[in-house]
């Protein structure tokens, strides 16, 4: 797959002409979240850097994040949006309007809406799995009485379980594999593309009762936690 966004229609414009066409669909009465969806599908840009900051919104040529897009170009026309309903979509992910799967699918492109479900089943799921086991973990330790219950050993035992082996070790893998730097700390860009790398080494390992089994515990940990569900058609996984 090309490292590039998929747009909604052809031939792709430029960002700032996306932009421009957001500003005026929204001035001119177009509800803004309609508006910011029908932007998200014409922009073609798939990592760029701008006001001095890295924005990469297509993880691993496959996993799209939408809401890092969405806050990119909610910065472009912040005068125009409703402070409440902004800060409800980019921080929890609530949506203004209830749109159907089709709609938004319609809105973003096809090709898009596919990336997304790559990111929320290779990300958003695999983080929910990890905090899913973490909580699993801690509760045996303290019913076992220990003492020491410090997070790097906690954490150490999640990826054991889930992956066979330790996050630093994961993590060394991951960077090998990448070529990239062997450093004490990690950008959120590349916390994004090691958890999707840890999804898909997680595909390759266990058997499908066992993935299928971990994707309803992550499921499920997403609901206690109040994640919105409503763009996600069905729980099928669809990477690549």
């Amino acid at each position: 797959m090309d490292d590039q966004l998929l747009p909604s229609r052809l031939p792709p414009i430029s960002d700032a002409e996306v932009i421009r066409y957001l500003e005026q669909a929204i001035a001119g009465g177009k509800h803004w979240y309609i508006a910011l969806l029908e932007a998200i599908g014409l922009w073609t840009v798939a990592e760029e850097v701008h006001d001095e900051r890295h924005y990469r919104y297509l993880i691993a040529g496959e996993a799209f994040d939408w809401l890092l897009l969405a806050e990119r170009l909610c910065q472009e026309v912040d005068g125009l949006l409703p402070d409440d309903e902004k800060a409800a979509l980019l921080f929890h992910g609530q949506p203004p309007l209830n749109l159907t799967v089709d709609r938004f699918k319609e809105l973003v492109g096809s090709g898009k809406y596919h990336q997304y479900l790559n990111y929320f089943y290779g990300i958003t799921v695999e983080e929910a799995l990890i905090l899913a086991v973490q909580e699993e973990v801690r509760k045996e330790r303290r019913a076992l009485g220990y003492s020491n219950n410090k997070e790097q050993g906690v954490i150490n035992e999640v990826y054991r379980r889930i992956y066979g082996a330790t996050k630093p070790v994961l993590l060394r893998r991951f960077r090998r594999e990448k070529g990239y730097s062997y450093l004490k700390s990690i950008s959120l860009a590349e916390l994004k593309e090691f958890t999707y790398w840890l999804f898909k080494y997680r595909l390759k390992q266990c058997d499908k009762a066992r993935i299928a089994s971990d994707t309803k515990k992550a499921l499920q940990q997403l609901n206690i936690n109040g994640y919105p569900k409503g763009l996600v058609a069905d729980e099928s996984l669809v990477v690549g």
